[in-house]
């Protein structure tokens, strides 16, 4: 009874909430709205697991860039190991395979690779008769090996000249196996055991060949997003899409190697469908340079974070906001444009951040005074109100934030009751006290009907749904569900909402009077109650 008691008090005070939180709204949408946003991910920046079957046809598809990979040796059982995790010596002698014992592959061609180790360097062997070590900052054909593999996961490791490597009787790495080895036990064979793969722009391109890539990139493109979903989303009460782009789409006639061209046409596409469904576009700068957190949306190659290392990475994605910002700027259509994406807070340092960020928002304004600047808080350990204490611009600023009841293991075990008492105890907190603030608009800029509750009922996905919706409805700027397509069906906006579990009402807050207000507040009042004594 008492729990029962407090989720009616958290209800009625959110809709108490709700009722004196509907005066702001977004200048350049109909209606006096906020946001009500849908992301486009997966189409011009590549998620595999968004969309799996773009890598169904690269040859050793299973080893690409940035695939982590651990060796042993089938004579002496243990594992090859760079000592102190790169830097020195290589060793076979572990018996459990930890991060010294797992190398990251560079791919130069389906059958040749790199090896670069957890700190960094580059396994390395000057030739017949030495020893590989882990010593190399870059790589060159002294670090290039090739590799055969048969049907088991077994591997030969071999240099240019043709000869195999081989695990000695002491415990080292040596170019001297004579002639060639079979896939019996012997000390040129190895089992390869994959840890990790990244699927992002660059392992698609890599893998396939530019070409090939060319080809695959150029089908998906114009068949995964077309101007029928813009359709779909302005019937469904949609009035913005963010689109992720990469900061090679500023060069996209000659883009760097490996990435593919052709995003720049398919985003023109987007902003033209767009205006002719009265829906607003967000660009979002999601893949920089060096990469920003290492993820494959990123198109880093590794899962390496470089990009706030380098000034001439931070430079070039300057250069791709001046570009976006100078080609959409008088576009009818643009509504904002997001700096960066998700910056990781283990990385990339304020110190970086926050100047890149008053220098991106200064290249935006100096084009359009309309258009909204994003900054994307950082990901991981990092206090939301860090860029509100910044200063970074005067006006139309907006701070991004992505929420997800996943990806930490405070979350793993949660019922569908307490992943809606988490929303109501500290999201709502959170966007209350940010709205609040004397600063930059709230954004929920990611957020997804998808949890780790097992075996949830349509019902409970409908409440999840139903209250993320309350609550980010109240963000001064909007939201944003990530993403309109996919191959797990409820991060697939179309299809959570065709299948009914995710219930939008077109309009619901945006342009409301407060006697319509209240009486929406008082249905959902009404709907949670019976909702909550059926659980009881």
């Amino acid at each position: 009874m008492e729990l029962l008691f407090s989720k009616w008090v958290s209800s009625f005070l959110l809709c108490c909430w709700l009722i004196f939180s509907v005066g702001h709204s977004v200048e350049g949408l109909h209606g006096n709205a906020r946001v009500r946003a849908v992301n486009l991910g997966g189409w011009l920046v590549v998620e595999g697991w968004i969309k799996p079957s773009l890598f169904d046809d690269i040859p050793n598809g299973d080893m690409l860039d940035g695939t982590q990979v651990q060796l042993k040796s089938v004579t002496l059982q243990k594992y090859i190991s760079a000592q102190n995790g790169g830097g020195m010596n290589v060793s076979v002698d572990r018996d459990n395979p930890l991060e010294w014992e797992t190398f990251k592959l560079w791919r130069i061609s389906e059958s040749v690779f790199q090896f670069r180790t957890s700190e960094g360097q580059f396994l390395t062997c000057s030739g017949d008769g030495d020893s590989v070590t882990a010593t190399a900052e870059s790589p060159s054909d002294s670090e290039t090996f090739y590799l055969e593999r048969n049907f088991n996961n077994r591997v030969h490791i071999k240099l240019k000249s043709g000869t195999y490597i081989q695990a000695s009787n002491e415990n080292v790495l040596t170019a001297d196996f004579p002639g060639t080895p079979g896939w019996d036990d012997n000390p040129a064979t190895f089992e390869m055991t994959f840890v990790a793969k990244l699927q992002g722009d660059y392992q698609l391109a890599n893998g396939y060949g530019h070409y090939k890539a060319k080809d695959v990139l150029k089908k998906h493109r114009s068949s995964f997003i077309t101007v029928d979903d813009f359709d779909f989303l302005n019937r469904h009460g949609i009035n913005t899409v963010r689109i992720p782009v990469g900061w090679w789409i500023a060069s996209d006639s000659d883009p760097p190697a490996p990435f593919i061209g052709g995003s720049l046409e398919a985003l023109d596409n987007a902003f033209s469908w767009a205006q002719a469904y009265n829906i607003k576009c967000i660009i979002d700068l999601h893949a920089v340079p060096g990469s920003q957190n290492g993820m494959e949306h990123s198109a880093s190659r590794d899962g390496t974070v470089n990009w706030q290392t380098s000034p001439e990475y931070i430079s070039q994605t300057l250069d791709a906001i001046e570009f976006l910002a100078s080609r959409y700027a008088v576009h009818p259509a643009l509504l904002g444009i997001e700096l960066l994406n998700e910056p990781s807070a283990a990385d990339v340092s304020l110190d970086i951040l926050v100047p890149f960020y008053k220098q991106g928002y200064q290249i935006v304004q100096k084009y359009s005074s309309t258009a909204y600047v994003i900054f994307c808080q950082r990901i991981g350990n990092a206090d939301p109100f860090e860029l509100y204490q910044a200063n970074i611009g005067s006006s139309n600023t907006v701070v991004d934030l992505h929420y997800y009841n996943l990806f930490d293991r405070y979350f793993d075990k949660l019922t569908s009751l307490e992943n809606i008492q988490f929303l109501y105890k500290n999201r709502q907190s959170q966007i209350q006290a940010l709205n609040s603030a004397n600063g930059p608009l709230v954004f929920v800029g990611e957020w997804v009907n998808e949890w780790n509750v097992t075996n949830g009922s349509l019902a409970d996905y409908q409440n999840f749904g139903r209250v993320q919706l309350d609550i980010y409805n109240a963000a001064s700027f909007g939201w944003s569900y990530w993403t309109l397509k996919c191959e797990k069906k409820h991060w697939d906006f179309e299809w959570s909402i065709r299948n009914n579990y995710l219930q939008l009402q077109p309009g619901m807050y945006a342009g409301t009077s407060p006697r319509k207000m209240i009486s929406r507040v008082v249905v959902l009042l009404l709907g949670l109650a019976c909702s909550w004594s059926f659980m009881y």
